[in-house]
Order: C-alpha cells, then structure tokens, then sequence
C-alpha cells in the first residue's frame, strides 16, 4: 500500500490519530451515552450466547443498536458521527432525532427516555453504569458533559477501519465466531473465535458487572482481537489487543508480529499500539498480522482443531 491508504478522496485522514488529553472528557460523556442506549437494547432483545444481543455495530454514519423488538413493532437507535444525532427510527414510519452536543448524560437519559415514550415505546433501564470505577447512576450524572464532535469522530472513523480489516480477519474463520461488534460496557470493538470446547468457569471480578455475565461471556474457550481507545489516562493510549481464555501454557511466550507487538502482564494481553498501525506504510497489513499471529498462539498452544475451523485461502484450493 501506498501514502494513499492513509487519505480518503476527500482528503480525511482514514487513520486520524486520538490523542486522549484532546478528546478524554468526550470520551467519558460518550461512554455513557452508549451505555444508555446499549441497555435499551439489552431490555428489549432476547438473550442470545455470550451476551451477542447486546453490543452496537458499526454504520457508515455511526453506531447502532440494529433492529430492536417492541411487541408487534420495532424500532432502532443510531448514533450519527457525521450529522452529529441521535437519530430513533421505528417500523411505522415515525422518527425523533436529538442533536448531539456538550450536555450532560442526565439530560442526554431525560431526552432519550422521552424521545421514546413519544414514539409510544415504554423502556426501564438499570440506570448504574458497568465496567467503570465509581459509577454515577445516568439521571444524577451532570459531571460528563463534554461532547467535541471532531473527535467523536475521529473515533469512529477509527473504529470504521478496525471493523472494516476486523470483518476480513473474521472471515478466514468457519468455526463459531461472534459479528465486529461494539461492547459499550467496555468501549471496545471486538471479534471473538471460539474452538467449540467449554472453557472452565471464569473468576469473574470485573468493577461493576455480576460474575455470571462474565461467566456467560467465557463460557467456551475463546480467541479475541479487537480495538480499545484505552481508559482516558495517559498511561493506557489507544491500542489493539489480542487474548485467550483460558489462556494457555506458552501464550504469553509465543513469537508473535509485528515486532512492535508486546505481552502485557497487567492485561494478561497481546497489546499492539494504535500508533504503529496508523502510521505503517501498510496499515492493513500490520493489524490483520497481528491479529493472525496472536489467533496462532492461542490455536496452537491450546490444540484448536484447525484444519476443521479455518476456511482454506482461495489461493491454496
């Protein structure tokens, strides 16, 4: 690839760099605004295995929550990067759109819930946020109130490309392997494969989520790669991440790539920054290696039945 992976026909850089000290305050405010909306969601859809009813996707415009159940009707939330809107459209034909700009989550909950009870959808949600420290229930939180539309997004453009190489990664795969899907507890894009074996109960722990979510979640053995935009602290910049659970003897070891790639011991994680793949030469290049390279270590450490579960490059036919 050349210079021109990295710029759009109109001019938009297709990687744009995310600083966290720039964008962090919109960064927590929109955290929790995909969080109500993903809860909407998760009321209305019927449990599907490891918590796949619950995630929002990627759109050419945004996030969404895709097709929601509501008794005879359906109706469905997107966020719009582009336009910058909330935007509820239902299978009757009505619509209601809010704007999105520098309010708070409490206002960003009264409006949402209210934009829904006029489309005559009746909705209760767990208001207390998951996977944060310090959780402050959405209709008492007026401390996140910071909306910069050019790095909301900048993120979702970035989240456009790693769903965009994600998609092609997943489809090397013919096992059980989950969509590109977005996590709004965790706010990160993921794609996870799966062996086919029961994994052995998880210890659970994570701040704020009951043990038996987390237990659903890795309930079978799993291979995961996906996009994380780190935790607003400098500490944790944006990055790519790859893991196993349960993660096996010579994981941590295995000599994966780009060399740029490490093993974190705190994130029990193959970490690869989101610098290096935005400004490689190849950006594509560098994220579906490590996402190969760090499927490998778990397949082959942990004995997946590979032969069975990969689908065969064209070229090898």
């Amino acid at each position: 690839m050349t210079e021109l992976d990295h710029v759009s026909g109109n001019d938009i850089e297709v990687w744009p760099s995310l600083p966290l000290n720039e964008w962090k305050d919109t960064y927590a405010t929109l955290h929790m605004w995909t969080q109500i909306v993903g809860k909407i969601r998760l009321m209305q859809s019927p449990m599907v295995n490891q918590w796949w009813q619950v995630p929002l996707y990627v759109t050419a415009r945004g996030l969404t929550t895709s097709v929601i159940p509501y008794g005879y009707r359906t109706f469905e939330i997107n966020f719009d990067f582009i336009d910058h809107k909330l935007i509820i459209n239902t299978s009757d034909g009505t619509t209601r759109t809010l704007t999105l700009f520098s309010y708070s989550v409490a206002d960003f909950y009264q409006e949402t819930m209210a934009a829904l009870r006029s489309l005559g959808i009746e909705i209760t949600i767990w208001t207390t946020p998951v996977e944060v420290a310090d959780p402050i229930p959405f209709e008492e939180d007026r401390q996140h109130a910071t909306y910069n539309p050019e790095y909301a997004q900048r993120f979702w453009r970035i989240l456009v490309q790693a769903s965009r190489v994600l998609t092609e990664f997943r489809s090397r795969f013919i096992g059980k392997v989950s969509p590109v899907h977005f996590f709004w507890g965790s706010f990160d894009l993921a794609v996870t494969r799966f062996s086919g074996r029961p994994a052995p109960e998880h210890p659970g722990g994570i701040p704020n989520m009951a043990d038996w979510v987390t237990r659903e979640a890795y309930s079978y053995e799993v291979s995961s790669c996906g996009f994380w935009p780190g935790d607003g602290s400098v500490d944790n910049p944006p990055i790519f991440y790859a893991y196993a659970y349960p993660e096996p003897f010579g994981f941590k070891e295995y000599s994966i790539e780009p060399e740029s790639a490490f093993y974190s011991q705190d994130m029990r994680e193959f970490i690869l920054p989101y610098d290096v793949v935005r400004t490689a030469q190849s950006p594509d290049e560098v994220l579906l290696t490590f996402a190969q390279s760090t499927y490998e270590a778990a397949a082959n450490k942990g004995n997946w039945d590979r032969v069975t579960l990969e689908r065969v490059p064209v070229e090898q036919r």
